[in-house]
């Protein structure tokens, strides 16, 4: 019971905002989940089975299958599609000094790699779904 309340009110506020930080979010995640488990630090249980008893997943799983979801959305729009377009354009200006920012594509194609899709797959819906969600 806690853990689905977790997942429908906590976590849904937390990924609400900030999305593409996940180094700050598993640990007020995993705060939490100590904390509804009642269990210290100190006491040195994993996170996973944590989570198991909770019966949730890790947000940086979560992460990944809305971002993919997300993905699959819009390469099934049309190609005239201003959010289609939006996604491929490149912005042409001059680049600030030090290493470039990850950008939302970069990080979605190391999902895909890391799940072996491909565009294709984006195409029929509910394989995609069935895909998305199978990794665990």
């Amino acid at each position: 019971m806690r853990g689905r309340l977790y997942s429908s009110c906590v976590r849904s506020s937390m990924l609400h905002g900030r999305k593409e930080n996940v180094v700050a979010l598993q640990p007020a995640e995993m705060r939490m989940v100590r904390w509804m488990c009642g269990v210290k630090l100190k006491d040195r249980l994993p996170s996973k089975e944590l989570r198991e008893r909770l019966v949730i997943d890790d947000i940086a799983l979560v992460l990944q299958q809305n971002r993919l979801r997300w993905y699959g959305h819009v390469l099934r729009k049309d190609d005239d599609d201003w959010v289609k377009k939006c996604m491929e354009y490149e912005v042409q200006s001059p680049r600030p000094r030090g290493r470039p920012k990850r950008t939302w594509r970069e990080v979605v194609r190391e999902d895909c790699q890391a799940r072996k899709l491909n565009k294709e797959d984006a195409m029929d819906r509910c394989e995609w779904r069935k895909m998305i969600k199978d990794v665990r």
